[in-house]
């Protein structure tokens, strides 16, 4: 099983020392070895982080079958290799080692685009079919991981990042007007299927494509649909404990050591009592914050600080615990790189904790497991269960366009209409949400909620993880991202949902007898982050030098006079989220004018 990156240029000029450029764009995802193939039209180039069948699972894999050569490039992980290869056998497959990658190989000769509809996994792949001169690219159903592409010059460019399409020579680093407008009004949220750089797309989660005769196809194969749930409520509580428990243990095949993040929280806790009842002196690891002892102050989103129930989970699990405590100027010192890895504006300091953090995990362990998405599937989040916030068209987690628009440059606010763009993509996901014919208003809502977070917040948090962690060559897995798990409960009525009126309200009552009570009904408290008053300082200083610059790339974007007025006065809502206050779009601010300035962009 590799985690990696992969790419490939189709009908374009190939030279090598482009793909060298293109590889060493790679290199943080996969450290460990490369690997080119050239054929025809054809290169396809994978740089790769070694955890299983480090001799075995080298690539470009090429396999000759049925009068095909199929040459594949994968960065991934399935999770029901085992049950694959034993089919795959009966059929009179052979195997030369036992990695997932020759799984998925031998699957897509046997049973073409249909086999990602047989994998239980994560993944973004490419396999070209040489004699028919015919390109097949695919994504996981949740969208784990990231596959962007470009129709450029007659010819095709893919890639696990957008840095290594941009690595291409003849490819311009460009923002167009709606490019800018997600920036502004949605960020660090994109449109599903954007890559926000004029021309540059993404591979939505659950779809796979063909490129062939200089025309790519997209088909959707999965998507949430709704169904009728006739389990009773004890039944379902089984059902949620079976299919969490086995994702998690699936999750932890590793031919090396892994880990576990453990926030104190109840997804993390969860799946470290899962991974620390298989794996004895299992290593978890933490985040804090310099003196946030100090200066925490418990609010609505974040009623409690996390250490004392993180010291309980390491005890009762007898875990090897570890603790990244970071300073208000190493946050400040990672915005770059964070920017540089996600190739976007991201979430500011959430993005530069996250950075710092796999760093020191990545000093352990290659593999971590983490809670990611079990607040989008059960509903966890504040906005599902506040009828204030649940009611209001708009995104839940962004009820502030009208202060984003004060902030837009002039010459923007006149070319778009900043409310009429934000509400036409909010209806969009709306419009798209699969809901049973006859549902209650409040059903019908909340799997409205769910869509609008399957589809922007939760992609916006895998983004995070994905490149925060891979920038680091750390592999980080996210069982509660099983489509198992979130085709089951999409379908679960929001009473059984919301048990006892808790938030995850079914999935505290399923794992009962794993956690300490503290832990099991603690109530939600989201990722940590720093109240340290020098943070804000920091920032709030390379805003204002920001402002002196009569160059800085910011104000191409933003109006020079709107942000000052914004040092004056925090508004109502927040950025983004229940994280995004005043100190992290200031540094968001910081991003947005790195990246312009770093990636040469153009507005166009």
């Amino acid at each position: 099983m590799p985690m990696c990156a992969i790419a490939g240029i189709l009908g374009l000029p190939m030279r090598v020392e482009t793909m060298k450029k293109m590889l060493r764009s790679m290199e943080r995802r996969g450290p460990d070895a490369n690997g080119i193939y050239t054929g025809g039209d054809c290169a396809l180039l994978h740089t790769r982080l070694a955890i299983i069948d480090p001799v075995g699972g080298k690539q470009p894999m090429i396999l000759e079958r049925a009068g095909e050569r199929y040459i594949l490039v994968y960065n991934g992980e399935l999770y029901n290799t085992a049950e694959l290869r034993r089919e795959l056998e009966s059929l009179n497959h052979s195997f030369e080692g036992h990695s997932d990658t020759e799984v998925v190989l031998h699957a897509y000769a046997q049973w073409g685009e249909a086999c990602v509809e047989r994998f239980n996994g994560i993944f973004a792949m490419a396999v070209w079919e040489e004699r028919k001169k015919r390109l097949f690219l695919a994504r996981d159903r949740i969208g784990v991981k990231p596959l962007f592409y470009k129709l450029h010059d007659d010819g095709l460019i893919f890639g696990s990042e957008i840095k290594t399409i941009l690595a291409y020579p003849t490819v311009r680093a460009e923002l167009d007007a709606e490019g800018a407008a997600q920036v502004l009004l949605l960020g660090p949220g994109r449109i599903p299927g954007s890559g926000v750089f004029r021309g540059i797309h993404e591979l939505e989660p659950g779809c796979r494509a063909h490129y062939e005769n200089g025309r790519l196809t997209i088909q959707r194969y999965w998507a949430l649909r709704d169904r009728e749930h006739t389990e009773d409520f004890n039944t379902t509580v089984e059902h949620t404990r079976y299919l969490v428990i086995d994702a998690i243990r699936r999750q932890m095949v590793s031919d090396v050591p892994i880990g576990c993040f453990l926030s104190g929280g109840l997804d993390s806790s969860i799946i470290s009592a899962v991974c620390a009842g298989e794996q004895a002196g299992l290593d978890t690891f933490s985040v804090d914050y310099q003196d946030n002892d100090r200066y925490f102050v418990a609010g609505k989103f974040q009623p409690n600080a996390d250490g004392e129930y993180i010291r309980l989970m390491a005890d009762t699990l007898q875990t090897q615990h570890h603790w990244t405590v970071l300073r208000p100027e190493e946050l400040v010192a990672c915005l770059e790189d964070a920017t540089l890895a996600r190739d976007l504006p991201g979430m500011a300091d959430v993005d530069f904790s996250l950075l710092a953090f796999c760093g020191d995990i990545r000093r352990h362990v290659k593999v971590a497991l983490s809670g990611e998405c079990a607040d989008e599937i059960f509903g966890g989040y504040p906005w599902y269960r506040d009828p204030a916030v649940r009611d209001t068209d708009g995104f839940p987690w962004a009820q502030n366009t009208s202060s984003r628009i004060r902030l837009m440059h002039p010459q923007l606010r006149e070319q778009l209409d900043g409310t009429a763009f934000v509400r036409q993509q909010y209806q969009m996901t709306l419009d798209q949400s699969d809901i049973l014919p006859g549902a209650a208003p409040l059903e019908k809502r909340m799997k409205e909620m769910v869509n609008l977070n399957f589809r922007w917040f939760m992609q916006t948090l895998l983004d995070r993880k994905d490149r925060m962690s891979m920038y680091h060559g750390l592999e980080v897995r996210v069982p509660f991202c099983d489509y198992r798990i979130a085709e089951y409960l999409y379908g679960v009525p929001w009473e059984m949902k919301d048990h006892q009126g808790r938030e995850k309200g079914l999935l505290r009552r399923a794992v009962e007898g794993l956690l300490p009570e503290q832990v099991l009904y603690r109530k939600k408290s989201p990722y940590p982050k720093t109240h340290h008053p020098e943070y804000t300082s920091l920032v709030r200083v390379a805003v204002e030098r920001l402002l002196e610059h009569p160059d800085a790339p910011l104000f191409t974007l933003f109006d020079r006079q709107a942000v000052q007025a914004y040092l004056k006065g925090e508004p109502v809502w927040p950025w983004y989220g229940q994280l995004m206050t005043m100190p992290q779009t200031l540094a968001y601010l910081l991003q947005v004018n790195f990246w312009l300035e770093n990636y040469k962009i153009c507005l166009v």
